[in-house]
């Protein structure tokens, strides 16, 4: 083909299309149709591994125990060195990118996931990365040394692993850095974060074996290779399109990075395709500021469209009002004016079904006055055109050549919940109504007449919000009080306002009763706030623990329905999440295990004691006889509420009774279906047991008001 350079390129109203050669276009993707509409048929995921030799698998076990045992050999002796504490922190430090080898073979052979037979050897290989890593450690390895991050003029790949704050799992990464890109020295460097596509049968075996292949065999594929960039590739806890523990993983991963090389908060770009590119559109609306750029490759955008244009299912006809409500979680049209604040660049294959979803966001940001660049390529179904990513990357490094320090005088942010509460410098910490658009309108205003400065703010359905500048962050006059305008009216003067610190600082609190004033964030209140607004899944988006009941439900069929419901929960956190369990029974439960992260409670008053310690403090009344949440009032036989809340033991984490996260079997199929099936609470008939879509029939369900009270 020509080079690109040479090409005429045609643009209207933001899609460019390339003017070259078609090429051969791959095989469209197919749904897996109707049939899989029906909770009944939906076949399993992750699907089912293939038969392979038991002796070769015994090895396996035998080898990943040894890498254990060797690695705790290490821990014991680091307990009695004279360097005491310092040493064992350092393999505290070093443990993950370990043992998160032997833990990908053991979950492999657990859950019968080999896939074929060289996975076997695969196995084997990753066994000996982490025995070598071991021979490294023990001889004072760094970090770089001991993933064998070089300087050379060689593409270098990294596998490797981090321990997770969810559930202290040792999650697997990968990381690609291009021959020319030196990530051992000091200097900063670009980091483009690519979020991968489906991929039913890549487990973590499979992605470390790909991560730690030779250069010379890996396939790039859709994948990008900048030239003055490393590309970290987050696991994203298998397929869930980096959506709950997914989003956290991606989140986590750019912070461990971040700590071990010197990657320029200012330079990284959230990229991705397909399942990847549904990812990225959401970190694209949520985390705008987080990125210096995006680059959405198809993927899906929303929810309702995508499932009937490509599953054939009318999920707007069928869903429940609620689980309509929280689509907007995930869903991205309604977040799209924060696009404003991020460079995008979104690409489609001309013949791929899911160009769907770029057609759909370039319709929801042309209301906000954007014109949305959407790379085509020509006669491709679905994959990336070689002449877009050439397009895609030259364009990026424009844009990263434009990149301002500090942070902008304008800010613009959209919220439909306080999970995403933040802009820059402006953060919703209060909203009146959640679920409806919050947004904001902020700036720092120098007025020319007498050069006097002052924060504009034009803000919807919002009752709490706070201004922060970093220090060195403020823009303006280095000195002084500031006005603050909110909604046309002065909230302070010149002469009255909070002060800029002596470091270019600048905070200040605002809350509406009536009339906007300054305030201090009261963190003792019980109201919906950032970080404690639910719904249910959002208590498996940080720590938490499940604790199970040491009694026994005066209701056999409650009490049949909590063993069964709390061993699904735990069994596909850790099938779907691919997390590790963390469990202790009721009795062991205590004010410092409360007070450092959420508590998933199994049972009633009659099995779980703290249940019983806690409901007096609850917007829920249980009895054998009843359960009623505000009006919605119901028999106890038969029945159990499944709520999540503020812990009145612990006001700043939640508790979560009777529910894991809230999609199940049916929703694995397609990422567009894993979404919150469940608000804030709701009041369940489980005398039928659980199916592949409920945890029981669903008798009331709604959301808590902002100050945590039924509606």
């Amino acid at each position: 083909m020509a080079d690109l350079t040479e090409m005429a390129l045609v643009l209207t109203r933001g899609l460019v299309a390339f003017g070259c050669l078609a090429i051969a276009s791959a095989s469209p993707v197919l749904a897996d149709g109707p049939a899989d509409n029906q909770a009944e048929n939906v076949r399993p995921i992750p699907p089912a591994g293939i038969e392979v030799d038991a002796e070769a698998v015994d090895a396996l076990q035998a080898k990943a125990a040894m890498v254990r045992k060797r690695w705790q050999q290490l821990v014991d002796a680091a307990k009695t060195d004279k360097q005491g504490s310092t040493a064992l922190a350092r393999l505290i430090d070093l443990e993950p990118e370990v043992l998160v080898f032997p833990r990908a073979v053991e979950m492999t052979i657990e859950q019968s996931i080999f896939y074929s037979p060289k996975a076997l050897s695969d196995a084997d290989r990753l066994l000996e990365i982490a025995n070598e890593r071991i021979d490294r450690i023990a001889a004072g390895a760094s970090w770089a040394e001991v993933v064998k991050l070089e300087t050379n003029n060689e593409t270098q790949l990294i596998a490797g692993g981090y321990r997770s704050k969810i559930d202290d799992s040792f999650q697997p990464y990968g990381v690609v850095v291009p021959a020319n890109v030196n990530a051992v020295d000091a200097l900063p460097i670009r980091m483009d974060v690519w979020l991968h596509g489906r991929g039913e049968k890549v487990s973590e075996l499979a992605f470390l074996n790909k991560h730690s292949n030779r250069p010379d065999r890996y396939r790039t594929g859709n994948e990008p290779m900048p030239q003055s960039a490393i590309v970290a590739h987050p696991y994203g806890r298998y397929s869930n399109a980096f959506k709950f523990a997914g989003e956290v993983d991606v989140l986590e991963l750019i912070d461990y990075l971040q700590r071990r090389v010197a990657i320029d908060d200012q330079r990284i770009a959230i990229r991705g395709f397909s399942m990847g590119g549904a990812g990225c559109w959401q970190f694209a609306t949520h985390y705008a500021d987080r990125f210096f750029a995006t680059t959405p490759g198809a993927g899906f955008s929303e929810t309702p469209l995508f499932l009937k244009v490509f599953q054939g299912e009318d999920a707007a006809e069928t869903a429940p009002s609620h689980q309509k409500t929280l689509w907007q979680l995930y869903d991205c049209p309604p977040w799209s004016a924060n696009l404003q604040n991020l460079p995008t660049i979104a690409y489609s294959g001309e013949i791929d079904r899911q160009k769907q979803a770029a057609d759909v966001m370039e319709s929801e940001l042309e209301k906000h006055g954007i014109d949305l660049v959407h790379l085509i390529g020509p006669q491709t179904a679905h994959k990336i055109h070689p002449d877009a990513k050439q397009e895609i990357a030259r364009r990026l490094n424009l844009i990263e050549q434009q990149i301002q320090p500090g942070v902008p005088r304008n800010v613009h942010l959209t919220t439909m919940t306080l999970r995403y509460s933040k802009m820059h410098w402006v953060e919703v910490t209060g909203m009146q109504q959640h679920w409806s658009p919050a947004t904001v309108d902020a700036a720092v205003i120098q007025h020319p007449a007498d050069s006097s400065e002052q924060i504009e703010i034009e803000c919807e359905n919002v009752t709490r919000l706070r201004v922060n500048f970093d220090a060195g962050q403020w823009p303006g006059k280095p000195h002084g009080r500031m006005g603050v305008m909110i909604n046309g009216n002065h909230v302070t003067n010149a002469s009255d306002g909070p002060m800029v610190g002596s470091d270019r600082s600048f905070t200040a609190e605002f809350m509406y009763d009536g009339e906007w004033k300054i305030t201090t964030e009261d963190s003792t209140s019980l109201r919906k706030r950032p970080g404690l607004q639910g719904p249910i899944d959002d208590a498996f988006m940080d720590r938490f623990v499940f604790v199970m009941p040491s009694g026994t439900s005066t209701d056999p069929i409650v009490e049949n329905w909590i063993q069964e419901e709390s061993k699904h929960a735990m069994d596909h956190w850790r099938l779907h999440f691919r997390g590790d369990i963390r469990v202790i029974q009721d009795t062991d439960v205590d004010a410092a295990m409360m007070a450092d992260q959420n508590v998933i409670l199994f049972g009633d008053a009659s099995s779980n004691q703290v249940i019983a310690e806690l409901l007096p403090k609850l917007p829920l009344n249980w009895t054998k006889e009843q359960i009623r949440i505000g009006n919605n009032e119901v028999d106890g036989a038969g029945h159990v509420p499944v709520m999540i809340y503020p812990n009145p033991e612990s006001p700043n984490h939640y508790i979560v009774i009777n529910s894991g996260f809230t999609f199940r079997e049916y929703d694995y199929l397609n990422n567009a279906r894993q979404t919150p099936k469940l608000p804030d609470w709701a009041i369940l008939n489980v005398s039928e047991g659980s199916t592949f879509r409920d945890p029981g029939k669903v008798i009331a369900a709604g959301f808590f008001n902002e100050a945590w009270q039924p509606e």
